[in-house]
């Protein structure tokens, strides 16, 4: 029995806040619908378009330096890290997979700055398919549902 136990969570209740949503262009006929995914669900919780900013790079290993960058400079409330890496017939998935979590969770941990890695990492692309907003779901709007609630909970345990 946890009744007597103070639980605090994260809510969409009070959703506010400054967004920032960092790109790849790699794969971005598959990364685009993820973009539409998590812009349209900040917007459905009240999040207005200029408190959304959209930030594009070459590839998913480059995100984490803007993702970095954009933490130190603490004027957003949340990021979210989009991207799709593919697995192929080199060990060059692994690398860009790793490294692009690696590097966003060290900047999450720095910058006390909610990060929400949506960088998709499949075998196929009709795994990302999937993902991107059909049988799977969208996970930009997953990403995006996850940094509301992360602002939600930053505010309430200050």
């Amino acid at each position: 029995m946890m009744n007597n136990i103070e639980t605090i969570e994260g809510d969409f209740s009070t959703a506010s806040g400054r967004y920032a949503i960092v790109v790849a262009r790699f794969n971005s006929f598959l990364v685009e619908s993820l973009v539409e995914g998590a812009v349209d669900a900040l917007r459905r919780h009240g999040i207005a378009d200029s408190d959304i900013q959209i930030v594009r790079v070459p590839g998913a290993f480059e995100i984490s330096l803007v993702v970095d960058k954009l933490a130190a400079a603490g004027s957003h409330d949340a990021i979210i890290a989009l991207g799709a890496v593919i697995r192929g017939s080199t060990p060059h998935f692994d690398i860009v997979a790793g490294e692009s979590a690696s590097g966003l969770s060290r900047s999450m941990q720095r910058h006390g700055v909610p990060i929400i890695n949506g960088i998709l990492t499949t075998d196929t692309i009709e795994q990302t398919i999937e993902r991107a907003g059909t049988k799977a779901g969208n996970k930009g709007a997953e990403a995006a549902l996850g940094a509301i609630e992360m602002v939600s909970l930053m505010k309430k345990i200050g």
